[in-house]
């Protein structure tokens, strides 16, 4: 059974809700961890949440990319460990340097809530592969900073080795080719910006995001096995 941290930053609102589907839903051990936390050892996989750590002041994850917990996420990410964040986790990543590119303003200069169809962009990963055959799947969005962005010679890069894993369909938010999630070249960390926690019971109105879970886990077996 994977243990998993989740990690709490001041203004995270997405924690509880991907404990939940980690835990109650894909019956994994979880813990909420704090971002004063120095170590992370024990845990299987760690996970930024959603939400609005320290405020958004500056730029959001500005912040929180200096918080004592991020030496061990970045541990754990050059160990080869999984490691997800999602939302305002995405933001962290990018700000933190374990993913390329920056997030930025949505087009509209507003906040977007809404369910958007994602287009699965490279369903071999260790967090997709539960997909397969499955092109287009179903996820909320709710975010005013997702529209991604990064350069020309980092988008080929991207290209190159794969490492689009999500593109938006309608691109609600103006990001570069569409890109709605993407992953390092190792392909451990993944940052994307819908959330599959909110997608995980059919009383809820999907089951798309349990595929993300189901193939970190599924993934992690096998590696044990």
């Amino acid at each position: 059974m994977m243990k998993f941290a989740v990690i709490v930053f001041p203004g995270s609102n997405c924690d509880h809700d991907m404990a939940n589907a980690l835990r109650d839903v894909c019956h994994c051990t979880v813990d909420l961890v704090p971002a004063t936390a120095t170590t992370l050892a024990g845990y299987d996989a760690v996970v930024l949440p959603g939400g609005f750590s320290y405020g958004d002041y500056l730029r959001s994850g500005a912040i929180a990319r200096l918080a004592p917990v991020m030496t061990a996420v970045k541990a754990m990410a050059a160990a080869g460990k999984p490691v997800l964040g999602v939302c305002n986790g995405f933001q962290i990543l990018t700000e933190a340097g374990l993913l390329p590119g920056a997030l930025r303003a949505n087009r509209s200069s507003q906040f977007i809530c809404q369910t958007s169809t994602l287009r699965i962009s490279n369903p071999h990963t260790r967090f997709t592969t539960a997909y397969a055959g499955q092109a287009t799947i179903q996820l909320p969005i709710a975010h005013g900073e997702g529209n991604y962005y990064c350069d020309e010679a980092t988008l080929a890069e991207l290209r190159q080795h794969h490492q689009i894993v999500f593109e938006y369909v309608d691109n609600p938010n103006g990001s570069v080719a569409n890109i709605a999630g993407i992953m390092n070249r190792q392909g451990n960390v993944l940052g994307m910006m819908p959330h599959p926690e909110r997608a995980v019971e059919a009383l809820l109105g999907s089951i798309d995001g349990l595929g993300v879970f189901a193939s970190l886990i599924a993934h992690e077996e096998e590696s044990h096995a």
